[in-house]
């Protein structure tokens, strides 16, 4: 009999509870591009640079299967902690996860047939270093995906946070911003001369977008999502002496914005950027 058909589960089993309903809000319109633009083939040997709490790494694993071998980097101990509790829990066979940086890592040359990173890429210390790894360990011809979110990302928050920095003199507040954003999201004429430089032939890149509403700025500015993984490094921008301020006078017209609007809106271009390795 087929393995599959002796499966049970129970719904009241707490650790299937606990791993069973979470895909991050943020990687997962990244990672449904992506998982798109891959090509499944069995017996293949596949990287996931940055991946996380494990998504779409694991994902990848299971539709690939038994034959092929999945293998996720990452320097983030906490999170590859609960990725394996996850992998355990699904009792996946074929992927593992190891604590790692992209700029070093520690594979043999030649040894991935399908490279990918979702929204990882433009997270590095140092992309450059990063993407002439991920050619290193690339097979000649191996497929290489990725996605990342621009630099307009959340444009209608940082258009009104510039105009209060701004109208208070704060002019190298606003330099601060815009390397910050320049650092974390690189343009993409640059990345993409990165990505030919590092030896990779760019077959197609997508354009796409989400957007996230809030019914106001005090909404947006309390939520999870900015407030664990945004607002430390808006706060960064800032000298402690006009901390408050700001953002007061920023959230009170995004909340004028939402107003007008019936909600406030924030928009996040991305693309999905798949290569071959020369």
């Amino acid at each position: 009999m087929k393995n599959y058909l002796n499966f049970t589960f129970s719904t009241a089993d707490q650790e299937l509870i606990s791993v069973i309903d979470e895909l991050p809000l943020w990687s997962a319109p990244f990672g449904m591009k992506l998982l798109d633009t891959i090509k499944l083939e069995k017996g293949i040997t596949v990287l996931d640079v940055g991946c996380g709490l494990g998504f779409p790494l694991i994902e990848i694993a299971q539709r690939l299967g038994a034959s092929s071998k999945v293998i996720g980097i990452d320097p983030w101990r906490e999170a590859i902690e609960r990725c394996e509790q996850k992998i355990r829990k699904y009792n996946i066979t074929n992927v593992k996860v190891i604590e790692g940086l992209a700029e070093q890592m520690p594979f043999e040359n030649n040894y991935f047939d399908l490279t990918v990173s979702n929204n990882g890429i433009n997270n590095v210390q140092n992309m450059k270093k990063a993407l002439s790894e991920c050619r290193r360990v690339s097979k000649p011809g191996a497929q290489f995906v990725l996605t990342m979110n621009s630099e307009r990302t959340m444009i209608e928050f940082y258009d009104v946070f510039e105009e209060v920095l701004k109208t208070k003199g704060l002019n190298n507040e606003v330099l601060k911003m815009k390397n910050q954003i320049y650092d974390k999201r690189k343009p993409l004429e640059e990345v993409k001369n990165l990505l030919i430089n590092s030896g990779f032939k760019i077959k197609r890149i997508d354009d796409d977008s989400f957007s996230l509403n809030f019914i106001d700025g005090t909404t947006m500015l309390n939520h999870s999502l900015i407030k664990y993984w945004f607002l430390k490094g808006w706060q960064n921008i800032l000298e402690h002496n006009n901390m408050e301020e700001v953002f007061e006078q920023t959230e009170n017209k995004l909340n004028e914005i939402a107003l007008q609007e019936g909600e406030l809106q924030l928009t996040i271009p991305f693309v999905t950027i798949e290569c071959i390795r020369e």
